[in-house]
């Protein structure tokens, strides 16, 4: 990369970039500021312009990790059109979809430990969660989902979505078997009415 781009606005996304790329690849465990700036191709000192340091970094990468899965998810919700099973679908599918192509990330997204998470960290999250909390209230609504506390029944949700994902990631489940285990899931979900 060469430090043109950097000096015309682009070295935050490149940084992000090979970040996601060096998690993916190494983990959070491989994922240094200076490794970055080397792989971009500036000086050592550059990343500290956009990220004070590796935290920040992380919850840079978290933050685009929950936009980008919101926005696959409501993508999903409004091609499934206005029947609530196929948005609860669209929804969970996207959700299963983006964790398994995305594990590390996923990982890190819902990892943070450190104190209270920066305000865009917080706003991309609770978009996420607005989102699927929305399709879930619409489908209670509309009776095909129980009648119970929305936000015990979107906690139960995402803990079976990444469920299996992490038993698709980890190997007990086969890749091919995933869309079967969210359609089954949503099945479930929907039969509690």
């Amino acid at each position: 990369m060469e430090d043109r781009a950097y000096h015309h606005g682009h070295l935050r996304g490149v940084l992000l970039g090979e970040a996601e790329r060096a998690l993916r690849e190494h983990g959070v465990e491989g994922l240094s500021l200076r490794d970055l700036a080397r792989q971009a191709g500036v000086s050592h000192a550059a990343p500290r312009r956009h990220f004070a340091d590796r935290q920040a970094l992380l919850d840079a990468l978290a933050e685009t990790g929950f936009a980008r899965l919101a926005d696959e998810a409501r993508a999903a919700i409004d091609a499934a059109g206005a029947d609530h099973r196929a948005r609860l679908l669209g929804a969970a599918t996207a959700f299963v979809q983006f964790a398994i192509e995305n594990a590390a990330l996923l990982e890190l997204m819902f990892s943070r430990k450190n104190g209270e998470p920066p305000a865009a960290l917080r706003e991309a999250s609770t978009s996420l969660f607005t989102t699927m909390g929305t399709v879930i209230r619409d489908a209670q609504k509309a009776g095909t989902l129980p009648a119970r506390e929305p936000e015990r029944l979107q906690l139960l949700f995402a803990a079976t979505l990444q469920g299996i994902a992490v038993l698709v990631t980890s190997g007990r489940a086969k890749p091919e078997q995933a869309d079967l285990l969210v359609t089954d899931a949503i099945d479930l979900f929907v039969s509690g009415v």
